[in-house]
């Protein structure tokens, strides 16, 4: 894994790329000012990091293929006391995150998470929607979360989410941060976010395939055994 050099912003944001050269300038220019965007090229093909880098970003390469694998590199990464994360494909917008991490630092949650609603024809396949809704539902049989979705908009403290102990490197992750969080007690809460359809074609809820390994691996992490009961926050 290797950084390109940039000081540290109030927050970091962590966006997972993968061929995302046409939503890049879109994403970046929405970075609250004073964050750092912290773009985790995971084998682009397209020229992402370049782009990246030039439109100010810090790059973080991450070889190990995986969406988890490159949210965890960008969560290594970071150096803020708060941390986000947020698709890199345009479908959400960086602004959201604002209140967020004043949730977070006002310290009423651990962890924030974005509930998506979609916005335009196409933003939400129905097959990709329908495998989010059951795995909430299966979310909240585990921990007795009352929550509606497992999207990658969120918001956290850095140092309790390095001890959590992460360890899916594929589409599982975003579920396991939530499972082992709820294990260790912390405070989840949820926000509303438009959804937006993405740029570009999609890596995983584009195809029936994507979305059912997402949810295979989404439903490995449910059969963890409660275990990190007392993790700091």
């Amino acid at each position: 894994m290797t950084t390109s050099p940039s000081p540290p912003g109030e927050v970091d944001v962590v966006l997972p790329c993968l061929n995302e050269a046409e939503a890049l300038p879109w994403v970046l220019a929405r970075i609250p000012a004073g964050w750092r965007a912290l773009v985790v090229d995971n084998g682009s093909t397209d020229g992402s990091a370049d782009l990246a880098r030039k439109l100010g970003a810090t790059v973080v390469h991450e070889p190990q293929r995986g969406f988890g694998a490159a949210c965890h590199a960008g969560l290594a990464a970071a150096a803020a006391d708060v941390v986000c994360f947020c698709d890199c494909d345009a479908s959400l917008d960086p602004t959201l995150l604002v209140p967020f991490v004043a949730e977070i630092r006002a310290g009423s949650a651990d962890l924030v998470l974005g509930r998506r609603r979609p916005r335009g024809r196409g933003s939400w396949p129905v097959h990709a929607r329908t495998g989010n809704l059951a795995l909430a539902r299966l979310l909240r049989r585990r921990t007795g979360l009352a929550l509606h979705d497992l999207g990658p908009l969120r918001a956290a403290r850095r140092e309790p989410l390095l001890a959590l102990g992460l360890t899916d490197r594929r589409s599982g992750y975003p579920l396991q941060m939530v499972v082992r969080a709820a294990d260790a007690g912390w405070r989840i809460t949820e926000r509303d976010v438009p959804y937006l359809p993405r740029a570009g074609a999609s890596k995983v809820t584009g195809t029936w395939r994507g979305t059912w390994q997402a949810v295979r691996d989404m439903s490995r992490v449910l059969k963890e055994t409660p275990e990190r009961e007392g993790a700091a926050r």
